[in-house]
This record gives structure tokens, sequence and C-alpha cells, in this order.
């Protein structure tokens, strides 16, 4: 008769396969041993994995690892989804970063993974009324992984932040499902405004390294977003956008930019002469 380890596996591949990369860099790197099995193979499920591994790193003198622990735990229970969307996002890492060879490298050290993971929890905490508690979490997420995102801020599932340093996301913002964002990309207001002043940005958008989206503003699904660009109008879907102020260069991103991660953006002719 199987075990309850063994059923589990049997119908969650991520958590199997993750299970059998920690198996394999237990026995590569004694040194690590120890860490591996503490973070990984002690654990029956992923859920618990991942709330042993980020209270440790979230947690200090200011609240215990514990504390944290039991606010993951609690999501869990309430929310079947959490666990979908740590799946969908740990998937989207693996299979769009050309650096990440595992779903065990992710999962332990990948800070963008981390932080969105983190967020997940002060999301929750926010719509509970823990309103304290929710930014106490997003002012540590943004210490430990220099990425700042409000807990009101709604983000979808299959989300990749790529290297995460410097993102930052508005109270009001919106980030649907199979989006990939690079460092040091802002979606922020445009002044003091209040109310709905963030941008939303519609399934499968690639915003490139450095990017500034600014105000309620749309960018439409499926649209590319050029590294270093400002956006400061609305992007209608399937176009890249380029410069400062940000321009259309074409409709035409092909299916999946968010997937695909191509941020070569051909040279406009010189339309000039």
């Amino acid at each position: 008769m199987a075990t309850p380890r063994e059923k589990v596996s049997a119908v969650d591949p991520i958590w199997t396969a993750l299970r059998q990369q920690a198996e394999a860099m237990a026995g590569l790197e004694p040194s690590l041993a120890g860490f591996v099995h503490a973070t990984i193979l002690q654990h029956d499920r992923l859920e618990q994995a991942l709330s042993y591994h980020l209270a440790h790193k979230l947690g200090g003198d200011d609240l215990s690892p514990l504390a944290i622990r039991e606010m993951f735990d609690d999501l869990v229970a309430a929310d079947d989804g959490f666990g979908q969307a740590v799946r969908a996002d740990l998937s989207a890492v693996f299979e769009r970063d050309p650096a990440c060879h595992s779903y065990l490298d992710a999962f332990l050290f990948y800070k963008g993974f981390h932080a969105l993971e983190s967020y997940r929890v002060s999301y929750w905490l926010w719509h509970e009324g823990r309103k304290a508690m929710a930014l106490f979490l997003q002012s540590r997420i943004s210490q430990l992984f220099a990425v700042d995102v409000h807990p009101a801020a709604k983000i979808g599932r299959g989300i990749m932040f790529d290297h995460a340093t410097g993102i930052v996301i508005g109270e009001t913002a919106v980030v649907d499902d199979d989006v990939s964002i690079m460092q040091d990309v802002t979606l922020g207001g445009t002044g003091k405004e209040s109310g709905d002043r963030h941008p939303k940005i519609r399934r499968g958008v690639l915003l490139s390294l450095g990017a500034k989206v600014l105000g309620n503003i749309e960018v439409g699904e499926y649209s590319r977003i050029g590294a270093g660009s400002v956006v400061l109008k609305a992007i209608p879907p399937h176009c890249t956008a380029v410069g400062v102020p940000a321009k259309l260069v074409n409709c035409d991103c092909g299916d999946n930019p968010s997937q695909q991660m191509n941020h070569y953006i051909e040279e406009l002719p010189d339309n000039t002469g």
C-alpha cells in the first residue's frame, strides 16, 4: 500500500521532481545535505516546504519564523489556489529562465520566486483585514529581496520576477496571468493622485529590464515593453513599445512574448531623410 507521501507525489509531478532533485543535490553536495533535508526532504507537500523555507528567510527578532510559518499554513488551509499559483510560478521560472536548470534552483535560490510567494501571503493578510501585518511583510520583503510590492496589488499566476532587484508594484496595480517582469521594473503612479492610479498589465506581457509603466493605463495582452522604456499611454494588445516616452514599434509580438523572453527589438527604419 502506498504511503501518504507516495500518494501525494503521484498526483503532484512538480513536487516529485523537486524531491528527486533535492536528493541528488544532497548526494553531490554533502555539506548542503542538512539544509536540503530540512528545507525539502522532511516535508510531505510543496506548501509545507515553502512555508518552512520562506519563514526562515523572513523571520527575525521582530517576528519569529514560527509566527510567519503559521501565516503561510493558515493561507494554505484557507485557499487551495495558493498552491496552484506557487506551482505555476515555479514552472514559469524553470521554463523561461535559461539560467535555471531545475525546479530546485528556483525554489532554493531565486529571490524573485521567494519575493513573489511572500507577497502572496501579504495579499491574503491584507484581504483578511490584517493590514498592519501585511505591511510589515511588505517591508520585510523589500528589505530582504529588494522587491517592493504593495499587498493590495493583484498578481495572477505563472508570473516570473527575473533577477527581481528593484521591482516596484503599486497598490492598485493589476498583473494578469503569465507575465514576465525583469529587474528594475516599476508599475507606479504619476503623482499624488488617490484611488485607482496604477497600471493594468494583461496576460502574457513581457516587461523588459528597467521599464516604467506609470498611471492607470492598460498594457494589452501579449505585448512587450522594451528595456528602459517609460510608458505613459495605453498599449494595445500584441504590440511592442519602446522609448522615453514609449512609442509603438509594431503590433506583431508573436503568440507568447512573456514565454519567448525575446528582448531584442529591431531598429526602426530611418525616415528622417
